[in-house]
Order: C-alpha cells, then structure tokens, then sequence
C-alpha cells in the first residue's frame, strides 16, 4: 500500500494546486466585475491637437530671411534706442554718457583732423602683427595636439598653466626683454592670443571622426597623406571658428598694449581722452573699434563658407 500511495501523491498535490489557481482567478474576476478589486483605469484625458509653434521658438527651427534680418536690425536698434532715450530725458549726465549726436560730432571731428585714420591703421597693425604671429605658432602645434596622443602628453600640460596667467602680467618683464617699442605691444598681443588658440584648434583636430582616418588607411594612405588631406580639410572650418573668436580677444588686449608709451593707437585716444573727460571721443573709438572688429568677424564667416561649404 505504500508504493502506490508515493506514486500518486504528486498528481494529486499538482491537481490540487491547479484547481486552487483556478479558484483564485475565478474571485478576482467575480470581484472586479463587483467593483470590489482595483478600479480600472480611467480613459484619457481628450487633449486638442498641438498647435504649430511659431519657429522663433522652436528649437533650432530654420527661420526666414526676413525674420533674420529684422532680429539683426533689432538686436542694434533696441539698445541705441536705449542710449537715446538715458541721453535726451537727462537721466545720466552728459559728461558720463553724451548724446549719439555728440558721439557722431567727436567721431567727424578726429576723422576731419586724420587722427581718427592714424590711430585705426596702428592698431589695426598690431593686431595683423601680434595675433598674425599667434595664428601661425598655434594652428601648427594645435594641430600636432589634437592628431599625435604624444604631443599632447608633451605640450598640453605646460600650455593649460600658461593660459591662466593674464597677459597684462607680463607687461613689465616684456619692458625690461624688450623695451618700450612695439615688439613689446606685439609680445602681448601674442600671449594673450596663442594659448587659447592652440587648445581650441587642438580640440577640433581631436573632432575629426576615427571612421575617418580607418577608411583612409584602409583604402591605402599613408600618414602625411591622411594628415594632409583628411585632418587638415576637416579641421579647418572649426580652426577659423576659432580664430574668429581670439580675434576679438586680440582687439581687447591691443587696447592693454598700446599702454605702453604710443603715441599713436586707438587704444592710446581712448586713454588721452580719459585725462581731460572727453567722454565723447571715447564713445567714438569704441564705436570705430566695434565696427572694425565686425568687420573681420564678417571676413572669417565669409572665408569659412567657402573653404567649407560642407560643414554645417
């Protein structure tokens, strides 16, 4: 009687389960249908369709010409309006903020007299000379961070430390090396320039994508040649995006430089105004030095599109 009774033991405790499975169910159902279990969930809310939003506000949304145009005016409209209205209501006094039209007569009068020309060609020089020198030192040796792993083990280091140190610091050192001519102008101009150019462009380099440089050694290049005619043309729209960008930085430091004992400089005006409170005149350089920096931003967007029409 014992063997049998083994042998059917776990059919019967399997059936039992089942039929206890069942039974369960079977509540569950008869206590939803009663409103005793967890309530269904609700429909959903009806919601109208999403309206269109308008692209000036969409998130990276192509706008039109038109539209681009009318923010562009705006964006110098609603400031010089600003400047107007603080100037004609006497809200600041004239000495600390003079009139646009008093801006514009202090602008003629320096061009009348030729000072106003002289002054934006010597800092225009210098800015050629001293950043000119920095773009040629630092596209190269960014270029050979952002491609070799060795030369930014070797350069990064010493590089990062040297751009936090103000180039205005190195004023009176460069006076001692290199007196008080323009050399020393150019020095600064050029440290305050070439460190943060270096590691911008050796950013982009870094950016060219490795897919890239597999292909072109699959398909049989060789290393100057992936270098030359891959790296460098992929890299170049972001090295002028650099450039553009230090460019402003070089106009702001020409302004440090030409401290230095100028005789001649629109940095050098503004300071000669400041002693007799000609506030005028300053407003007048500042407005040349804004269009003139425009300028050359304009220029590089220009040279940027067509040496890479294909970067987005």
């Amino acid at each position: 009687m014992t063997g049998p009774t083994q042998r059917t033991t776990p059919a019967v405790t399997a059936d039992a389960r089942a039929a206890e499975a069942m039974e369960a169910e079977q509540r569950l159902a008869e206590e939803h249908e009663a409103g005793r279990g967890r309530p269904a969930w609700g429909p959903l809310p009806r919601r109208s369709a999403p309206k269109p939003a308008s692209p000036l506000f969409s998130l990276r949304a192509p706008i039109s010409a038109s539209a681009r145009w009318t923010l562009a005016v705006l964006s110098f409209a609603i400031p010089f309006l600003a400047w107007v209205v603080l100037s004609v209501s006497g809200a600041v006094d004239s000495t600390f903020l003079p009139s646009p039209a008093a801006v514009l007569k202090a602008g003629v009068d320096m061009a009348g007299t030729g000072e106003l020309f002289d002054d934006l060609w010597a800092t225009t020089q210098r800015v050629l000379e001293g950043f000119g020198l920095a773009v040629l030192v630092s596209v190269p040796l960014g270029i050979l961070m952002g491609t070799f792993t060795a030369g930014q083990a070797f350069f990064e280091p010493l590089i990062g430390l040297l751009r936090y140190l103000p180039a205005s610091a190195f004023i009176p050192l460069l006076i001692i090396w290199l007196g008080l001519g323009e050399p020393s102008k150019i020095a600064i101009l050029f440290i305050g320039t070439v460190f943060f150019n270096t590691l911008m462009t050796a950013d982009v380099v870094r950016g060219v994508p490795n897919a890239l440089l597999d292909v072109s050694y699959t398909l049989g290049a060789r290393r100057g040649e992936v270098l030359r005619k891959v790296v460098v043309p992929h890299s170049l729209p972001g090295m002028i995006d650099a450039i553009r960008v230090n460019a402003a930085a070089a106009w702001n430091f020409v302004v440090v430089a030409e401290l230095i004992n100028s005789s001649a400089g629109l940095g050098y005006r503004i300071v000669r105004a400041q002693r007799f409170l000609q506030t005028d005149k300053i407003f007048a350089v500042l407005v040349v030095i804004g269009i003139a920096g425009l300028l050359i931003d304009v220029l590089l967007r220009l040279l940027r599109t067509q040496v890479g029409k294909w970067a987005a």
